[in-house]
């Protein structure tokens, strides 16, 4: 029986999962948190095989949840099911120590397919995503990678950015320094070609990150 742990802000998403495994005789859905710091509590007094994570999460968002669990829980396994883009999120979120990313817009088998085979060690990612990956790495090797790649830290950062968050704020919620805070900044607007922050903002909009 794979014991799966559901982590997301949204409490009807959290009740709809736990009613869809109701039933199952393989997945279990032990418990539902709000947060990503709910995600640690509960570890500390349950187990879990299996985390369905959202990325959007408050407290400690989705990707530093992810750098954590492969630290301090190795062996339990987190697949990404957000309705945040693919091509922006997912190869972050499995550089960060996620086993698989499925979007919220997957049917319900889909979904226990996913959840299966990230029990079971593998990696999981939509048949879309794996056609685009190929895709993508043939017209890089044609054009020389035109378009510069953001690290998982950086897209975390510009994150942070698009929705208002001071230097200050960056800096406790990843828990790095400002100064360090700053750096990414000048990168961000390097890599994606612009000169201020506030058009470093619209052009985050516009990846909708």
């Amino acid at each position: 029986m794979i014991k799966l742990l559901v982590a997301d802000s949204h409490p009807i998403i959290r009740k709809g999962i736990e009613l869809i495994f109701v039933a199952s005789q393989n997945i279990r859905v032990v418990g539902g948190v709000s947060n990503g710091e709910a995600i640690f509590d509960f570890l500390r007094h349950h187990q879990a095989d299996v985390i369905l994570c959202e990325v959007d999460l408050p407290k400690l968002n989705g990707i530093t949840a992810l750098r954590r669990l492969s630290k301090e829980y190795p062996d339990i396994n987190v697949l990404i099911f957000t309705a945040q883009p693919e091509e922006i999120y997912a190869l972050n979120t499995i550089k960060a120590g996620a086993s698989g990313y499925l979007s919220k817009m997957a049917n319900i088998i889909t979904l226990k397919e996913a959840i299966t085979k990230v029990s079971q060690g593998e990696t999981y990612l939509s048949p879309n995503l794996t056609e685009q990956l190929s895709y993508r790495r043939k017209i890089n090797r044609r054009s020389g990678s035109y378009y510069k790649k953001l690290s998982t830290r950086e897209i975390e950062v510009l994150k942070l950015l698009s929705v208002g968050k001071k230097n200050k704020e960056i800096a406790q919620e990843l828990e790095i320094n400002e100064k360090t805070v700053s750096t990414y900044k000048s990168r961000l607007m390097k890599k994606l070609d612009v000169n201020n922050i506030v058009d470093l903002v619209n052009r985050a909009k516009l990846m909708n990150v």
